[in-house]
């Protein structure tokens, strides 16, 4: 089938009556968890796994999906408005978003990152039409071996690309691994790592996981933090439209972004964060005048809000075609995937053609509604903005606590899931970054099954990870990762001995 006939496919799919309503509600609760500083997608599509239970897979990964791009459209809203970022992947926006409206430009700012988004999502729908195919069909001739050289190229992605200290990132990546392994061995049918709990001898579920480490840790956080209140602009927004100089400036960033954040979406460990960053420091190199950047620079708005729009939706190529995610939310989604009894790879494209061309065609309707959501309900989420948080976070645990129960009916989900708020809250205390940790949860079973599939396929050799020439690509492009890792470390650590020697 052609890309045409494939698209058509997915646009009969997405266009039910019940896909369209759950992207528009996946849009809306999307849009609505980036406005509000402090939950994000990643908690919110955690806490709500369950009820992909009730949904086809097509409705269930369309509904998700929205979510997950609709936070990057709402975490604009309060970053441009109160300088406060709803979703880090909007931090940068706030450097020049926030001067915008404080100067009197605040819905042109808005409405800019809304249309950066819209030109981002339309271009990378294209990009993720176009190449998740061809990606599949290479995928198909993986073997074992390749495949577990692609995850360990994963993993030490996910290190490379991670905020914070790269040790402790390796450390974060080892954990998520080893917590990956509790359960029963399915090779030989021991235990492992149980400690006697019987709850254990079935493994660690992910959602429990993720609830306690990204969903309960974050509001445990930030009610032990001394927040200042936030500067609310309160002036009418009265001039929604950029001017002719913002759009002519603006147009060619969004542009930029959008190629930005739709190639590092597809890197393991990228995603929005790092492309909206990416795209705020090309900008600024690009710019004859630069040091408009930090006073309300128009380009810094779009270029960023066009490259975390892309990124948030080509990373959805390599977890549907390869099974690897990209980035924590793509590994939730693959969560979402399992508990449906789907495992995401390159049979998933010839298998259920409809569920991922469905989530394609999705993609671009949901950019539509995203657009028709944010700019006429900005006055909403402002005043959802005032809300005290100390009277949003009792709701926000107990629909954690629900989350948690419901997927097994289980009482012993809900302290797993505690267990893993105080870890993710200790994590936060030492800056070791939490999202390796869900990585490595992830990618840890699945390197392990490979490897032991190559190790009985070769008679126990370790020459097959470098017989095969994908592996061997694989292997030497993880090394190189890991050294372009390292060589600065070793360098500033070699600077600071000789700094305190003098």
């Amino acid at each position: 089938m052609s890309v045409l006939d494939n698209l058509s496919l997915g646009f009969a799919t997405a266009l039910t009556l019940q896909n369209l309503t759950m992207a528009a509600v996946g849009c809306t609760v999307g849009t609505l968890v980036g406005v509000l500083p402090g939950i994000g997608p990643l908690a919110t599509i955690a806490m709500l796994l369950p009820l992909t239970y009730y949904f086809p897979p097509e409705t269930a990964l369309i509904m998700l999906a929205g979510m997950y791009y609709g936070a990057q459209y709402g975490g604009s809203t309060s970053a441009i408005l109160v300088n406060l970022p709803g979703e880090s992947s909007s931090a940068v926006t706030c450097i020049d978003g926030h001067q915008m409206a404080i100067n009197g430009r605040g819905g042109a700012a808005l409405a800019t990152a809304a249309l950066a988004s819209f030109v981002a999502g339309t271009l990378s729908t294209f990009v993720v039409a176009f190449f998740a195919a061809p990606l599949a069909y290479v995928a198909v001739r993986f073997t074992a071996a390749d495949y577990f050289s692609l995850m360990l190229f994963g993993a030490v992605g996910a290190v490379a690309l991670s905020s914070g200290s790269p040790l402790k990132s390796v450390g974060m990546v080892l954990l998520g691994i080893m917590l990956g392994g509790v359960g029963t061995d399915l090779y030989t049918g021991t235990e492992r790592y149980a400690l006697g709990v019987r709850k254990l001898v079935d493994g660690i579920d992910f959602v429990p996981l993720a609830i306690g480490l990204f969903g309960v840790a974050d509001i445990m956080a930030n009610l032990m933090r001394d927040e200042a209140k936030a500067f609310i602009v309160s002036s009418r927004l009265s001039e929604l439209l950029p001017s002719r100089a913002e759009f002519r400036a603006g147009f060619p960033a969004a542009l930029r972004g959008s190629v930005i954040g739709s190639i590092l979406g597809i890197l393991p460990g990228g995603g929005a964060t790092l492309a909206s960053f990416a795209s705020y420091g090309v900008e600024k190199k690009l710019s004859a005048s630069p040091e408009r950047f930090g006073r309300g620079a128009i380009e810094g708005v779009a270029g960023p809000e066009a490259a975390n729009n892309a990124g948030a939706q080509t990373s959805f190529i390599p977890m549907l075609t390869l099974g690897i995610p990209s980035n924590p939310v793509m590994a939730v989604i693959i969560g979402a995937l399992l508990i449906q009894g789907i495992v995401p790879g390159p049979d998933v494209l010839a298998q259920r053609p409809s569920l991922v061309w469905g989530l394609i065609a999705s993609m671009w309707i949901g950019n539509v509604m995203l657009v028709i959501i944010n700019l006429p309900l900005i006055g909403i989420w402002i005043r959802l903005l005032r809300i005290p948080y100390d009277i949003l976070f009792p709701a926000i645990i107990l629909f954690c606590c629900i989350g948690a129960y419901s997927l097994t009916l289980s009482s012993a989900d809900i302290f797993i899931a505690i267990f893993f708020a105080v870890l993710g809250l200790a994590l936060s205390r030492f800056d070791c970054p939490p999202a390796p940790l869900a990585l490595g949860f992830i990618i840890g079973p699945m390197m392990e099954e490979h490897f032991r599939r190559a190790m009985l396929l070769s008679r126990g050799s370790l020459g097959i990870l470098v017989t095969s020439p994908i592996s061997l690509v694989l292997l030497l492009a993880t090394l190189a990762l890991a050294i372009s890792m390292a060589v600065p470390s070793l360098a500033a650590l070699r600077k600071t001995a000789f700094e305190s020697e003098d």
